[in-house]
């Protein structure tokens, strides 16, 4: 064998690491396990007493922080613009009882239900949190609560209602706190004053008058006791109103527990448990309640920080803007039937309005609807409905004037006319031009399209933005200037901006809360006013006079009463075929001191309810309501800006009397649906012609028609089945009616039931909404409104934004689609979709309107000539013909 083979296999055994020996396994010693027992032992007992002082310095430490809450406030206080008290803020919440007015009995009955060992814990009950412990474990979720009595006050008072074992340590540290700072009596009287007991009682001094009607709690008999006692472990299931069988359940669970703790004998327990729950609780209507409602929400965004149940239970003192004066005359309107249009059946007529002090921008007053409930609808803050002519002066009027190209003098279109396809109407007729005074006053529709056309749609819809008015991207078309919305606008809305008019070109958002004090009378919130200037103070005092002039001598005449007002009126038509009824109608007004929006309509708008009346009856709702609201204030002016040059007023020639018109005669058309009249020109200087009409069943004549030049006009809202006698009379520029024409009849005979678009329907029943399909406006006059050329679609289609307490806003049905709701996509204008074409829009005083009215038509109306009935609107609904 080679010598370096060995060498290497020499090395190779020399670098072999030699293999150590096995150690041996060391024995367990009882040495070695006492040790170990020891320090387990040691480490154990430190960690206890870590987190026992952690319990007890984090306890008295949120205790410190939050010990105001041990202070059962008094309900809080709302109080009017004078500081006088309007009411609590909860009915549902009592002021807190002292321990002896609190039966001992009462106490038991808890403790036994709840804790029956509150005597003798010292806040936590170790035997309770092991049970809930093991069995949060085995459900692998927190379950359990396993919670004292003076834990569930801990809670109550300091913490969120989360089950989660962070929490249950603080809720543990807290009931502690409580336990040294407090006795068992001042606990557990404590922890009654601030149980909740369902269906909004706080406390159990509101849950024994609201279950049983027993103010004093030491009338309370046995079974009402264990009732009460019951309620805390589910406040909606075992309370007696919403749950009289699981009530009575739990009753005699409660029962037997208080049996076998000794606190009442057998034959008591078992009479307890066989008494029948039957109380009526009376109904009770708080005073000014929709407009505490309403504040409840403005002081939540104004206190982030603080819920709603705080808020209640706060002791908080809440001063608001209302007007005591204001709002008790509103409520007594709504409250007068005979100020209302009778229903066919028991879907009445709704309504709401909203008053706005014009200083301040502060609510005065608020009505959101007839016989309002606690919690359902605000058609005066969540409705959208079709405004109709009262949405002229807000994009068409006050933003010519302002653009400075126009003045309340300027000759403004007034013919015949399309625009790119859109073809609005007049109920008054045509001619070449008119002045813009002429034009608001006569709510004339020509005009205003015309106007916003001249100006462009974009300055309209600014101007209305900026006066608070949210516009939809759909609504960038000519319908607007009728009124025409996509979604449609509320009372608050229009009274706020109408009250930049009022309030020299300023405008303010409106609000209710002026300031909130909390229960140490500190000041924690301030309304801050915000005013911006929105147009010149002349466009405001030019925009004032005009509107003047439609309350004094146009469609507004029944707003009028002892103080200057300003105002505008508004009417949509139905937008069903056929069918020659309302389904808005508007009084948008002002005096130098409160801005006011009236609106009246069925929730539920269909061919059996639409209003036979137009928009007189809202401003003489305005009319009753503002000038109650005003008795006993010293009548104010509006007044001219420094500086301002009225026009030179020229005298007019001594007036010749008007003769008396002769000739009337007149025929119904059942194909127009439409009573055509004429009559035989009278003399005089500057001769107008104002018609009268009386129904089968009204009590007299009425005016529908005036301002009229012609000698001819038409009747656009005769009801099928009825008889109407007319007879006409003129006058001059001195307004003073001549003699009475002859008196003709006409007979409307039945008609047969139209198709009828999908009914809308109330969110507040089934969660749908009403169609709010025509926007009419001016249902006083002859001609009705703004047809497109034969041909032209100008539907709507499904699906469009509610407008009322569930109004597809003025779309009409998705299956009626023989046009009567559409505003579809109209030539060259559309935001909407298409079905059939539409009635076209006419704004008129002086059409067939009883009450005078202006119907601006953003619903479908018929022609008086019938040429065409196509709306070519881009909104359904919108830029119809519109009344008042």
């Amino acid at each position: 064998m080679p010598n370096d083979s060995l060498s290497r296999s020499g090395n190779r055994n020399r670098n072999t690491p030699k293999e150590k020996p096995k150690g041996k396994k060391k024995k367990i010693t009882g040495k070695r396990v006492g040790w170990t027992l020891f320090i387990t032992a040691a480490l154990a007992i430190f960690c206890a007493l870590g987190g026992y002082l952690f319990v007890m310095v984090n306890g008295e430490k949120i205790y410190e922080a939050n010990k105001d809450k041990i202070t059962v406030n008094e309900t809080s206080k709302v109080y009017d613009r004078n500081g006088v008290l309007m009411g609590e803020l909860s009915v549902q919440k009592s002021d807190p009882v002292k321990s002896e007015e609190i039966p001992p009995l009462l106490k038991k009955a808890f403790i036994a239900t709840e804790d029956k060992r509150f005597m003798e814990h010292q806040g936590v009950d170790i035997w309770s949190i092991g049970r809930a412990a093991v069995k949060d474990i085995v459900a692998r979720s927190a379950v359990e609560g396993g919670s004292t009595l003076t834990q569930q006050l801990a809670k109550n008072l300091f913490l969120t209602r989360d089950k989660t074992f962070f929490r249950k340590a603080t809720e543990v540290s807290i009931a502690m706190a409580l336990e040294r700072r407090l006795t068992k009596d001042e606990i557990i009287t404590l922890y009654l004053n601030r149980i909740w007991f369902g269906r909004s009682y706080s406390g159990i001094k509101a849950a024994s008058e609201g279950y049983f009607g027993q103010t004093n709690l030491k009338d309370l008999k046995l079974w009402q006791i264990a009732t009460l006692a019951a309620i805390p472990k589910g406040p909606s299931k075992y309370n007696p109103i919403s749950n009289p069988e699981n009530s009575k359940a739990r009753r005699a669970v409660v029962l037997q527990l208080m049996f076998e703790q000794g606190m009442i004998g057998k034959q008591e327990m078992e009479e307890a448990k066989a008494v029948n729950y039957n109380y009526k609780q009376p109904e009770k209507v708080q005073k000014y309640q929709n407009f505490m409602e309403y504040v409840m929400d403005e002081a939540e965004d104004a206190l982030p920080g603080v819920s709603g149940n705080d808020l209640i239970i706060g002791g908080y003192k809440i001063h608001t803007t209302m007007d005591a004066q204001a709002q008790n005359a509103l409520d007594q309107a709504m409250a007068d039937d005979d100020m209302f249009e009778k229903s066919p059946d028991d879907q009445p007529v709704q309504a709401s309005m909203v008053i706005i002090n014009n200083q301040t921008g502060g609510i005065a007053a608020m009505a959101p609807g007839r016989d309002y409930k606690k919690g359902t609808f605000n058609r005066a803050t969540q409705s959208r409905r079709q405004p109709g002519s009262a949405f002229k002066p807000i994009v068409a009027y006050a933003p010519a004037l302002e653009s400075g190209k126009f003045t309340m003098d300027t000759p403004l279109s007034n013919e015949r006319q399309s625009f790119n396809g859109y073809s609005p109407k007049n109920l008054h007729g045509y001619s070449s031009t008119i002045s813009m005074l002429d034009a608001i006053t006569k709510s004339e529709n020509i005009p205003p399209v015309w106007l916003l056309n001249q100006i462009g749609v974009e300055k309209g819809v600014q101007f209305a933005e900026s006066v608070g008015i949210p516009m939809d991207k759909n609504d960038h078309s000519l319908a607007i200037a009728l009124g025409g919305l996509s979604k449609g606008t509320n009372t608050l809305e229009m009274a706020q901006a109408y009250s930049a008019f009022a309030n020299k070109g300023k405008f303010q958002k409106a609000y209710s809360i002026k300031q909130i004090n909390n229960s140490d009378d500190q000041v924690v919130y301030t309304h801050e006013e915000e005013t911006k200037s929105v147009m010149s103070e002349k466009t405001a005092y030019e925009m004032t006079q005009m509107m003047q002039n439609v309350v004094n001598s146009g469609t507004g005449r029944k707003a009028r009463i002892d103080w200057p007002v300003a105002g505008k009126t508004g009417t949509t038509q139905s937008g069903i075929s056929g069918n020659s009824g309302n389904r808005d109608i508007w009084f948008v007004g002002y005096t130098p001191e409160y801005t006011g929006a009236v609106w009246m309509g069925y929730d539920k708008p269909d061919s059996k309810h639409m209003l036979r009346n137009y928009s007189g009856q809202s401003a003489a709702f305005f009319g009753r309501v503002m000038g109650e609201a005003l008795k006993g204030h010293p009548v104010t002016q509006f007044s001219e800006p420094k500086g301002y040059e009225p026009p030179v007023e020229q005298k007019p020639d001594e007036p010749v009397q008007a003769t008396a018109p002769s000739g009337l005669s007149g025929s119904y058309s059942q194909e127009t649906q439409i009573v055509s009249l004429s009559w035989t020109a009278a003399a005089g200087d500057n001769v107008q012609y104002r018609v009268y009409r009386k129904g089968t069943s009204d009590a007299g004549f009425t005016a529908i028609m005036e301002a009229m030049k012609g000698t001819s006009g038409e009747d656009t809202s005769p009801i099928a089945g009825n008889t109407y006698e007319y007879y006409v009379v003129a006058y001059g520029a001195d307004g003073k009616e001549s003699e009475a024409s002859n008196t003709i009849r006409v007979e409307v005979p039945a008609e047969t039931t139209p198709v009828d678009p999908q009914p809308g329907s109330d969110p507040t029943q089934d969660g749908t909404v009403p169609d709010n399909s025509g926007t009419i406006d001016g249902q006083n006059d002859t001609d009705q409104g703004n047809t497109v050329p034969e041909g032209t679609d100008n539907g709507t289609s499904p699906g469009q934004v509610p407008t009322t307490p569930g109004d597809t806003s003025g779309n009409g049905s998705p299956e009626n689609n023989s046009g009567s709701s559409g505003t579809g996509s109209d030539t060259n204008q559309g935001n909407g979709q298409t079905t059939t074409p539409d009635a076209g829009i006419s704004d008129e005083d002086t059409m067939v309107n009883p009450e005078n009215t202006d119907t601006s038509t953003t619903g479908a109306t018929t022609d008086g000539s019938q040429e065409s009935n196509y709306n070519g609107h881009s909104n359904s609904n919108r830029g119809r013909h519109n009344r008042d």
